[in-house]
């Protein structure tokens, strides 16, 4: 049994979003998610977003959707720190994107050092903008696109 972990802040639920999420699926028997808690987003982003139970509900949503269709087992945890779970935890692999993958091999480098097997590390490409950059939150936030990533200046 394959078991992965993903996690994010998931303010806004782009298709940047679902397509990490769609990868844990896709390889995981068991997807283990976790989502930042108000503390660490605040300490993190510096700006307000939305609140972790708001957050939570709008992810939830979309995972039923992207879970259901299999026999995926999955959890939704909150994440305090950077790192979270996937630090000691009994998993096989991290889903990551070029934005997360560094704090991926940090990750590995600590399980390294304190002999815990390393994660193999599952990098998905950027989805992309109409304007050829990537779909970001803080992108929507500042309103130039839309969660497909459609122009909106």
């Amino acid at each position: 049994m394959l078991r992965v972990v993903v996690g994010g802040t998931f303010e806004y639920m782009h298709r940047g979003h679902m397509a990490l999420l769609k990868k844990a699926f896709d390889v995981g028997d068991f997807v283990y998610i976790g989502l930042t808690s108000d503390r660490y987003v605040k300490e993190k982003k510096g700006r307000k977003i939305s609140s972790y139970l708001s957050r939570l509900e709008r992810l939830r949503k979309e995972v039923r959707m992207l879970a259901g269709k299999t026999e995926h087992r999955y959890r939704i945890a909150k994440l305090e720190d950077r790192y979270g779970p996937a630090l000691r935890g009994r998993f096989d692999a991290i889903i990551v994107s070029s934005e997360t993958e560094k704090v991926a091999r940090e990750i590995n480098r600590i399980r390294r050092q304190e002999g815990i097997r390393e994660l193999r590390i599952i990098k998905i490409r950027r989805v992309l903008a109409y304007d050829g950059k990537p779909i970001s939150s803080y992108r929507i936030f500042r309103k130039e696109i839309d969660a497909k990533g459609r122009k909106l200046l």
